[in-house]
């Protein structure tokens, strides 16, 4: 009775065997590991969820999340009447959540971010043109995901210069130029950031604090 069993086994894995050569596929003896399946990440939060208090001024801020850009909402600890109206504060409130760690939500949804400090916001040089923002560092010498993160953060906020650009400039004498947060940024960060040279001659912010050629800005205190 065994014999026969072992028989029709054998018959049974040799016609298998016909047949999956027959359709073209070749057999191996030699177990494959595919891998474990890719896994998803839902890139959404709670509104707020980036900070533990529901208090302070609403912000929105772009976070890595899935190789793109994904827009998260926070809360500011400083009370909004500091901020509010102020493109200055608020590009300093909005570039201290950048550079904070994302919450526990943020991370277990998939989030990350490239921006690291120490990186400061102040306001533009005499002649830059109106709504410029000065960083303390080059923005083309800040890495392509964190500067793809800074402009459309401030592109999208009273910080920017409307529509979806900003004028932004470095600490030195380097003219600013206009970034633009387009779609196709959001969906790869990574890339170049589009820009154009800002126009040295065009009117300045009256409301921007009076500087000498080439000096620093005066940074708005964010305390």
């Amino acid at each position: 009775m065994r014999r026969r069993r072992t028989g029709r086994v054998v018959l049974g894995a040799v016609g298998a065997a016909v047949l999956l050569a027959g359709c073209g596929i070749r057999t191996t003896s030699v177990p494959v590991d595919a891998g474990a399946a890719p896994s998803r990440v839902p890139c959404s939060v709670a509104d707020g969820a980036g900070v533990s208090s529901a208090q302070g001024l609403p912000l929105r801020v772009y976070l890595l999340c899935g190789a793109q850009l994904e827009a998260v909402e926070r809360r500011s600890p400083l009370p909004e009447e500091k901020v509010a109206g102020d493109p200055v504060r608020t590009a300093s409130a909005l570039l201290a959540q950048l550079q904070s760690e994302p919450s526990d939500e943020e991370r277990q949804a998939g989030f990350a971010t490239a921006v690291k400090g120490p990186l400061v916001v102040s306001a533009g040089h005499r002649g830059d043109p109106a709504g410029t923002l000065r960083l303390s560092r080059q923005p083309e010498d800040l890495p392509p995901t964190a500067l793809a993160q800074i402009v459309c953060t401030f592109a999208e906020s009273t910080a920017g210069a409307g529509g979806t650009s900003v004028v932004l400039g470095g600490p030195g004498k380097y003219q600013p130029r206009r970034y633009s947060c387009t779609r196709e940024l959001k969906e790869r960060p990574e890339s170049p950031v589009p820009s154009v040279s800002a126009a040295a001659s065009a009117p300045s912010d009256p409301a921007a604090p009076a500087a000498s050629p080439g000096a620093p800005g005066a940074s708005a205190p964010v305390s």
